[in-house]
């Protein structure tokens, strides 16, 4: 596909999501040499915002970054929002654990510093990452979103404890994720955000295809329903949760 298509495909999915309602939509960074491409992305499109962060898998291709070198990017743009996606994850390690809990730790003292939002990725590691984000929020109180949330119920609630607000994915409207489905039912509602994670992890009834941020409609269906919300009630629950969280939007 040549660059103009993918300019062309990248409006067209923006252009779905503007008109199925949705205003505002956040991209993630995981890398440092994809930044640039994020802040092409939120300057081209009103509705689109970003964050700067190193996945967990990248750890290892940063072994020296430190949190100003992160809050450095952040202040490129007034619409970089947030920082991550960081955090643990045990299952792939793609990069050493000790690279991980080293880029993990210096994402949230950025976090910190700036007072902006963590954007938290956690497989295989619920321990170590409850460990780390208690020991960091004992020194100052950090703003935590956990991204993607498949995690256990006993580790969303210590979540929950320090604050953390909960992003439900398409995996919440699985089959098989019936367990989930029934924690994010308990989640208190002013704690839960929705997301794509696109291109992956399309809702049902869309599971298979490249997930895109207007797909999100369905995982906002299921939730309003397990919720004994109508999907307006909850759309707005969420959106509130969105600003409460990142704050105001210019």
């Amino acid at each position: 596909m040549c660059i103009r298509d993918r300019s062309n495909a990248l409006k067209e999915t923006i252009d779905r999501a503007n008109k199925d309602g949705i205003k505002y939509m956040l991209t993630i960074s995981t890398e440092d040499k994809s930044f640039e491409q994020i802040l092409k992305i939120v300057n081209g499109y009103e509705s689109v915002y970003g964050t700067y962060g190193i996945h967990p898998h990248e750890a290892k291709s940063h072994q020296h970054i430190k949190s100003d070198d992160i809050i450095n990017k952040v202040n490129k743009n007034k619409k970089i929002i947030g920082i991550g996606e960081t955090g643990l994850d045990f299952y792939y390690n793609h990069s050493e654990k000790k690279d991980q809990i080293y880029s993990f730790e210096e994402h949230i003292s950025a976090a910190q510093k700036k007072n902006l939002p963590l954007i938290v990725h956690t497989r295989s590691a619920e321990k170590e990452t409850l460990q780390i984000l208690e020991k960091h929020s004992k020194k100052k109180e950090t703003k935590i979103l956990i991204h993607c949330f498949t995690g256990s119920r006993e580790f969303a609630f210590k979540l929950l404890d320090l604050g953390a607000y909960i992003s439900a994915s398409g995996v919440v409207t699985f089959k098989k994720s019936q367990d989930l489905a029934n924690t994010f039912r308990d989640i208190p509602n002013e704690k839960i955000l929705v997301e794509t994670d696109a291109p992956y992890l399309a809702p049902v009834p869309l599971r298979g295809k490249p997930n895109e941020p207007s797909y999100i409609i369905h995982t906002v269906k299921f939730l309003s329903k397990i919720k004994n919300l109508s999907f307006d009630e909850f759309s707005k629950v969420t959106t509130n949760n969105f600003f409460n969280l990142f704050g105001k939007l210019n």
